[in-house]
C-alpha cells in the first residue's frame, strides 16, 4: 500500500477524533502566535510547540488505516509480488 492509498483509506473513529484534536491545537496555537498584541515569550514558545505537536498528531492520525479494509489489499499485493520475476531469477 503506497502513501496515497493509505491517505485515502478509511480512518478508525479513535484516530478521527485524535486528528480533530490535533487540528484544534494547531488552530489555537496559530492564533496565539499571530496575535496582534505582545505576549510573553514563554506563551509564544509554548504555542509553537503545540503547533508542532498538533501537526504531528494530525498527520499520524490521518495515515492510520482501518485493519479490516487493508486485509484484502495486502493479500492481493502479496500475490502480485509473488508472480513477478526478480532480477536474479
Amino acid at each position: 500500500m503506497n502513501l496515497i492509498e493509505r491517505a485515502k483509506s478509511p480512518t478508525p473513529k479513535f484516530f478521527r477524533v485524535l486528528r480533530s484534536i490535533g487540528l484544534a491545537l494547531l488552530a489555537i496555537s496559530g492564533s496565539v502566535i499571530a496575535a496582534p498584541v505582545v505576549l510573553p515569550v514563554t506563551v509564544v514558545m509554548v504555542a509553537g510547540y503545540l503547533a508542532v505537536a498538533g501537526g504531528v498528531i494530525s498527520a499520524v492520525s490521518q495515515m492510520t488505516v482501518d485493519p479490516s479494509t487493508t486485509l484484502n489489499r495486502t493479500n492481493k499485493g502479496e500475490e502480485e509480488n509473488q508472480n513477478k520475476p526478480r532480477d536474479g531469477d
